[in-house]
């Protein structure tokens, strides 16, 4: 029961927080390389996981999100607050937050490309069957989305 209390005051809340506000006190990551390509993701889609900091702005996490962020010249950023005090803990989380992933293997990686690169530059075929589709949900108003996965 006390695990899950934690567990449910660490999720915390959406909101948006001015970059500015942002303290960066002594972090685990010295070097966060270059964000170039990182601020170009976040121009082109967006930011997709929000940065986490403490109640008082404290970042725990998502440090190379927002120096991306501020090279784009934002604002306000989507952050998770959450009400943690142990410092042990925060540490803990940024630790996970740089550890606790799994790089695309190189196989992934290039079916990935493969796969987007057929979705940007369809073959005559699948034009063809596109047209044909939206043709008869015109016709019959169907929904005029396209399917996700192909």
């Amino acid at each position: 029961m006390e695990q899950e209390r934690r567990i449910t005051k660490r999720i915390g809340s959406i909101t948006e927080v001015a970059v500015d506000k942002v303290v960066i006190h002594r972090r685990v990551r010295r070097s966060l390389g270059d964000v170039t390509a990182l601020s170009e993701s976040l121009r082109k889609h967006g930011l997709l996981n929000p940065i986490v900091v403490t109640d008082e702005n404290e970042l725990i996490a998502g440090h190379r999100r927002l120096e991306a962020a501020k090279k784009l010249g934002w604002a306000r950023i989507p952050a998770r607050v959450i009400s943690e005090e142990d410092e042990a803990d925060l540490v803990e989380m940024e630790i996970d937050e740089n550890t606790q992933r799994k790089d695309l293997t190189s196989d992934e990686l290039a079916e990935a490309y493969v796969r987007l690169d057929r979705l940007r530059n369809p073959g005559w075929l699948r034009k063809l069957i596109d047209r044909i589709k939206a043709f008869f949900r015109r016709i019959f108003g169907g929904s005029n989305k396209k399917a996700r996965r192909r």
